[in-house]
């Protein structure tokens, strides 16, 4: 079985982002305009735009792979797994908005995930793993 998952994207992140962003810009369009500043701006927001699109969770035979833009993927055994939990924990994560669950596996590891659609989700790992705890 190979499942892609893509990540919810959360308004409520995607408006604390621009916030900041039209905040630390504003002196560029109240000042004097400054087209350096402005192709910053302009980089910062399609350098979060990519971030953000290119979050997904794979479920790849007994594995789940997280890939996150650039980085290097996060590779867990599915058989690992001991529990899946709800979480708005805003700790930088692998998750473009703050609907998140937390899974634990391993020896006391642990990553915060979003995706879209988070039961099915769940229940993909679960047909693995039918050990792994929901709370």
């Amino acid at each position: 079985m190979n499942k892609i998952y893509k990540s919810k994207i959360g308004i409520g992140l995607v408006t604390f982002i621009v916030i900041l962003i039209s905040i630390s810009s504003l002196p560029l369009f109240l000042g004097a305009f400054s087209w350096i500043g402005f192709f910053i701006v302009l980089l910062t927001v399609i350098f979060i735009l990519y971030i953000f699109l290119s979050i997904v969770y794979v479920i790849d035979g007994e594995n789940l792979i997280v890939k996150n833009s650039f980085l290097k993927p996060q590779i867990i055994d599915i058989k690992t797994i001991k529990e899946i939990s709800e979480t708005h924990n805003p700790i930088s994560a692998p998750a473009a908005s703050l609907d998140r669950i937390e899974i634990k596996y391993g020896k006391n590891c642990s990553i915060i995930v979003s995706p879209k659609k988070k039961k099915e989700f769940i229940s993909d790992l679960i047909k693995i793993n039918s050990t792994i705890v929901i709370k």
